[in-house]
């Protein structure tokens, strides 16, 4: 459903998208991960054809883009970060206009629109005003919104960014519907466990590159110790120096925590005992720590 070659994006002497390959297939949901300034935006704005790359090849839904951007978007759905429904018009009118974007005849929306009604769990709130809708349900309708054409191929970027967790499983059970009924996806996301849940493969993008590609098990399993104890507490700074190095096959202090990873947490636990004053969290290793090593823990603004 696209693949791109060789893609290259510069802004003056920055480049901020750097020879990136990549393949979506068919019916798979597949996500873009990367701390701020890694390149996902300009990379999702060269996707779409919003702007020209310098370098590299990109094919969407078979349509080669930029060459042909206006074709390719007349097959694809975006959600894009911040909601950008017409606050002028009911739920249902929302969903009407935005199908005659794609031609669609009046007829051929209004049939459409019951069933994108009830995917948003929103039939109760066909003709409310946006302003009456929570977060969560303008995200839903966003979402249905999307779908109105019956697009080969969803651009989310960041989807559930600023929903409390009912809402956001919500969005995930919908999301869930459109992989298992083959929709192919392509997410941006700065939440892991999101990442983990919904995407068959993934690529970490960092300084516009890919710096791992797979399935999240995959990744996990091949970047990253299977178990970490995070210890915090007084007498941490003694620990670390008198113990840690024998404990863990690798650690990290982060202010006042200390991420011990490895394959044998009950050692590390027990060499905590002569410690009492310290506290630990004992758990399984995810993608949070992988995109933590291959990114850093650096602030990126």
């Amino acid at each position: 459903m696209l693949t791109v070659h060789g893609l290259t994006k510069r802004y003056g002497d920055a480049e901020v998208v750097r020879g990136l390959d990549l393949a979506v297939r068919r019916g798979e949901c597949f996500g873009l991960l990367g701390p701020n300034g890694a390149g996902k935006t300009t990379t999702l704005r060269l996707l779409l054809g919003l702007i020209e790359p310098d370098a590299g090849q990109i094919e969407l839904a078979g349509i080669p883009v930029p060459a042909r951007a206006r074709e390719a978007r007349m097959k694809i759905g975006v959600v894009p970060q911040m909601d950008n429904l017409d606050p002028d018009f009911s739920v249902r009118e929302n969903l009407v206009a935005y199908g005659r974007y794609f031609g669609m005849g009046r007829a051929e929306i209004t049939a459409r629109v019951p069933e994108l009604l009830d995917f948003a769990g929103l039939a109760h709130k066909a003709d409310a005003p946006i302003a009456q809708l929570s977060g969560g349900m303008k995200r839903r309708l966003t979402l249905a919104r999307a779908l109105v054409h019956d697009p080969d191929i969803l651009f989310l970027d960041e989807p559930t960014t600023g929903l409390d967790p009912q809402a956001r499983h919500l969005i995930w059970q919908g999301l869930r519907r459109l992989i298992a009924a083959g929709k192919t996806i392509v997410l941006t996301t700065h939440f892991m466990d999101e990442a983990e849940r919904l995407a068959d493969r993934l690529a970490i993008l960092d300084h516009g590159r890919v710096v791992a590609e797979g399935a999240p098990r995959a990744l996990i399993e091949s970047h990253i110790e299977p178990a970490v104890v995070e210890v915090y507490g007084d007498g941490l700074a003694d620990w670390t120096r008198e113990r840690a190095l024998a404990a863990c096959q690798r650690f990290e202090t982060v202010g006042e925590t200390l991420f011990c990873y490895t394959d044998d947490a009950q050692r590390v636990i027990d060499a905590l005992k002569p410690a009492p004053a310290l506290r630990y969290l004992h758990r399984p290793s995810n993608l949070e720590d992988v995109f933590l090593k291959l990114t850093g823990r650096d602030l990126r603004d």
